[in-house]
């Protein structure tokens, strides 16, 4: 049987491990275009519980377990894999209710109630994916479960048939297949189950893997970089910091930095020809500063720094539990509807708020906001039904499930680019009902006909094109209609293939990698071309990742 204790242990161990492997699992996307892609998601999502669970007690029990780890994805589950990724173990809520530790069958119940609470999230579930994967492992489980097997046995089972599916995923996709890669999805929910097996064999809780190494520190620059790494392990009492200046230009750093490490650990010490700039963790405090002195004097700007680092957090894990008692306080209605919008860019966002938008959630393409980013901004509209814009199909799902969290009725419209976010919110009647409204948006952006320049993130083939990195793309209405070498080039080539006979309007929203001045250039360009024919207006979005988005409608 599996403790509270063991199993918070395990997936705490996933987090970590589909966080050191996210980047393995984001090369597997297909899709060469920059986006928020499934390891990071994944890892985010997962990593929202694992926040939570270090603050619980080894005395949980393995119910309160899954109830906060639910909880906790749910509120951070990003993109279309990571609310996946939360429904999954929101089955292990669900299963695992009011036990205090749980066997073999109560997991394989947990599996298969969460793989059924995915499927039914997903409008039309592509097999495949980590659907497929997650279904034959829970399917394997319900076959296992009445078996007299060990806990590592069974998990063990369990991987071995996820793996062998996700082998199998690459002739089930024609993307895949043609790019001879697994799916990603499909990947992390392996990584995931292997993090909690390893747990379940007694194996040490992997390191947190380093973001990125830093460089050689600079006295001006990079000091803080170089010793951030260092600030989780307290293996001394005291942070020690001091800058000295040098008795004369021949003074040597290295001695000073090979006494301090006889005295403490985490030491760094930086120098040029007049200064010399120290971080220590140790428990004589007054040693190291006293042997500072053979090397020079102690200047008053700033002036020596000690601090207990066994105090301050302590007061980190108080304060983040009076983080995680608090609730958010809704604002109260004080009118019909309001309007949520994603959108990244000042531009984007300010026009949103000029067409009545009351909360824009900072996001889109590579920053994918969580559920609980958009309950807030739901939560802090003063509306009774409040409209939902995610302008972005990796983040309607996310949307969604904020639904049932919210304390005020939620329509998610799904928008899937920002202009047809636009479109929705021009269409907007305030004499009209919800439900007539909603038909009226719907079918207002599902007028639009989108297209985006963007750059490719990585060499790859698709629809039969090969493509290099950093090739200009061209997508119209998601799907890639071609590359270019130059940016105006391929967005002026892009409007026509998007006109249509009955377009009336184009809009062009250059982002923040295009000058005022080759935005302005395509726009005449567009003008001198269509010789007046069409009404087209030029936006500053100030978007990343996008150099242009363009609408024609």
């Amino acid at each position: 049987m599996i403790s509270g204790k063991q199993l918070k242990a395990a997936i705490i161990h996933a987090a970590i491990l589909i966080t050191n492997k996210r980047r393995s699992v984001d090369e597997l996307n297909v899709y060469p275009v920059p986006d928020g892609d499934t390891g990071t998601n994944m890892s985010m999502t997962v990593s929202a519980a694992k926040r939570e669970l270090e603050l619980l007690p080894d005395s949980v029990t393995v119910s309160e377990v899954a109830d906060v780890t639910a909880s906790a994805m749910l509120r951070g589950a990003r993109g279309n894999s990571g609310v996946i990724t939360s429904l999954l173990f929101r089955g292990f809520s669900k299963g695992l209710a009011g036990l205090t530790s749980a066997g073999n069958a109560d997991f394989a119940k947990a599996l298969e109630l969460g793989v059924a609470g995915a499927y039914k999230a997903v409008m039309k579930p592509t097999e495949g994916t980590i659907l497929t994967v997650s279904r034959k492992a829970a399917e394997k489980a319900k076959e296992l479960a009445e078996k007299n097997l060990s806990t590592e046995e069974f998990w063990q089972s369990v991987l071995d048939e996820a793996n062998h599916v996700l082998k199998q995923t690459t002739d089930m996709l024609p993307a895949l297949k043609k790019a001879n890669v697994v799916d990603a999805g499909g990947q992390g929910f392996c990584i995931i189950i292997s993090g909690m097996l390893a747990s379940f064999r007694g194996e040490a809780m992997p390191e947190e893997a380093a973001e990125q190494k830093a460089a050689a520190p600079d006295p001006q620059i990079d000091f803080n970089a170089a010793v951030a790494q260092y600030d989780e392990e307290i293996n001394f009492t005291y942070c020690t910091e001091f800058i000295i200046e040098k008795n004369d230009a021949s003074v040597d750093g290295s001695v000073l930095r090979a006494y301090l490490e006889t005295i403490g650990d985490c030491v760094v010490v930086v120098e040029d020809d007049e200064i010399i700039k120290v971080h220590v963790h140790t428990d004589t405090p007054g040693m190291a500063l006293t042997k500072a002195l053979e090397f020079g004097h102690f200047i008053n700007d700033p002036k020596p720094k000690i601090e207990n680092m066994r105090i301050q957090h302590e007061n980190k894990v108080k304060e983040a539990k009076i983080v995680k008692q608090q609730e958010v306080v809704p604002v109260e209605p004080t009118k019909e509807f309001g309007f949520v919008a994603v959108a990244a860019g000042g531009g984007l966002e300010r026009t949103f708020l000029d067409l009545g938008v009351d909360q824009v959630v900072k996001g889109g393409q590579t920053m994918n906001p969580s559920t609980d980013d958009i309950l807030r901004a739901i939560h802090a509209t003063p509306a009774r039904t409040v409209f939902v814009l995610p302008n972005n199909k990796n983040i309607i799902m996310a949307a969604e499930q904020a639904i049932n969290l919210a304390n005020r009725n939620v329509c998610v419209l799904q928008t899937r680019t920002i202009p047809q976010g636009i479109s929705a919110m021009l269409a907007f009647d305030e004499s009209a009902d919800v439900n007539e409204n909603r038909t009226q948006m719907t079918k207002a952006f599902e007028r639009v006909s989108s297209g985006a320049v963007t750059f490719a993130a990585r060499d790859s083939e698709l629809d039969g094109q090969k493509i290099k990195k950093k090739d200009v793309l061209a997508l119209e209405n998601g799907k890639l209609a071609f590359t270019e070498k130059d940016v105006n080039k391929a967005a002026y080539k892009l409007t026509k293939k998007l006109i249509k006979g009955d377009t009336s309007y184009i809009t062009l929203i250059y982002g923040a990698d295009v000058t005022e001045e080759k935005a302005q250039q395509l726009y005449e360009h567009l003008n001198t071309k269509f010789g007046g024919k069409y009404d087209i207006q030029l936006l500053h979005g100030g978007q990343p990742v996008y150099y242009y988005l363009i609408s024609a409608e």
